[in-house]
C-alpha cells in the first residue's frame, strides 16, 4: 500500500445521476475526468496506483436540488471491493432534522461507515449555525470522524452567480467553533481551505481535534504557508486525499514526492497520519487480507 486516499468521489452512473444539476459546469471544469464510469473502472483504478480509498456519498437535495447517492448504496461499494475501499464517509443532508439524525445513526452502527461528510457551500448552511448542533452532538457520542469542506469549491465555479452556492459557508471559522464547543469531535478540514488557508492553518494548530486534508489541489498549487507547516508543526496533522476523479491519487502520490519534504514526512503524509487520526488499524487490515 502506497498510501490511503481519504477523500474520493465514486463517480459512477448512479453518483453522476445524483450530481446532475451542477454536474455540466464541473464537468467544464474538469472535462471527461467526471464521465459516469463503472465501479470495475474505479477500483482498477486505485490498485493501478496501490492506494487505498475512503469514498464518499452524496446528499445535497435540499442544497442543490439534486439527488441522493445514499450511504446503503456506498456501504454496498466498499462491500463489493474490500481490497480497494475503507470503509467510506456517509454524507446526510444537515436540513433533514430528526429523519438526517437518524440517518447519521444507521449509517454508522448498521451500514459500518467510517464518518459522515458534509459541504457546507453546496448544502447551503453554515455549520456553526446553533440549529444544526445537535449533528456535531450525536457525531461526537458516535466517536466518528466528520469530514467538513472548507474553503472554495469546483462547483458552480464561473456560472453566473456561482449557482447560489456561497463560499462563506466554507470558511475555516465556522469549524473552529465546532471544534471549541465539541472537543472530542474528530474533525477533518477538508482541501486546504484556499482562500483561507492561514486560517485553517491557525485552526488546527489551536484545536487538537482540527486535522486537515489536502485534496482537491495538485501538490504544486497547495499555498506554500500550508506546505510549510506540513513538515513542521503540521507534520502529524495532515492527511493524504486526491479528490478523485479531478485528480488520481497515483498523480497526486508522485507530484507530492517531487516536493522533497524532510525524511519521514511523506510517510506520514501518505498513510501513518490517516491510520492514526482515522484509527484505520484493523480496516487496513482486512482490505490487505482481501487482496489476491
Amino acid at each position: 500500500m502506497r498510501a490511503i486516499d481519504v477523500h474520493v468521489h465514486p463517480m459512477n452512473p448512479d453518483y453522476v445521476q445524483a450530481s446532475l444539476p451542477f454536474m455540466p459546469a464541473t464537468q467544464r471544469m474538469f472535462g471527461d475526468k467526471f464521465a459516469p464510469r463503472p465501479d470495475t473502472t474505479i477500483a482498477d483504478d486505485f490498485r493501478r496506483d496501490d492506494c487505498l480509498a475512503i469514498p464518499i456519498a452524496w446528499d445535497a437535495e435540499h442544497g442543490a436540488a439534486g439527488g441522493v447517492y445514499t450511504n446503503a448504496q456506498l456501504a454496498q461499494l466498499t462491500a463489493d471491493f474490500p481490497d480497494v475501499f475503507l470503509p467510506g464517509w456517509g454524507m446526510v443532508d444537515p436540513w433533514r432534522g430528526r429523519k438526517g439524525l437518524e440517518e447519521i445513526e444507521h449509517a454508522i452502527k448498521t451500514l459500518g461507515l467510517m464518518g459522515i461528510k458534509y459541504q457546507p457551500p453546496v448544502q447551503g448552511f453554515a455549520p456553526s449555525d446553533r440549529q444544526f448542533y445537535p449533528i456535531w452532538d450525536l457525531l461526537q457520542s458516535l466517536n466518528c470522524p466528520v469530514l467538513i469542506h472548507c474553503g472554495t469549491t469546483a462547483i458552480g465555479a464561473g456560472e453566473p452567480g456561482g449557482l447560489g452556492f456561497k463560499l462563506d459557508h466554507g470558511r475555516p471559522i465556522h469549524i473552529d467553533h465546532i471544534a471549541a464547543d465539541f472537543p472530542r469531535l474528530n474533525i477533518i478540514a477538508a482541501h486546504p481551505g484556499w482562500p483561507w488557508t492561514e486560517e485553517l492553518i491557525a485552526i488546527a494548530l489551536h484545536k487538537g481535534n482540527v486535522s486537515i486534508d489536502i485534496s482537491g489541489w495538485g501538490p504544486k498549487y497547495v499555498p506554500a504557508p500550508l506546505k510549510f507547516d506540513m513538515q513542521r508543526r503540521l507534520q502529524d496533522k495532515v492527511l493524504f486525499g486526491s479528490d478523485y476523479p479531478g485528480w488520481s491519487p497515483g498523480q497526486c502520490a508522485d507530484e507530492w514526492e517531487m516536493e522533497n519534504f524532510r525524511p519521514g514526512i511523506i510517510e506520514k503524509l501518505f498513510h501513518k497520519n490517516a491510520t492514526r487520526i482515522l484509527n484505520l488499524e484493523s480496516a487496513i487490515a482486512k482490505a490487505e487480507g482481501a487482496r489476491p
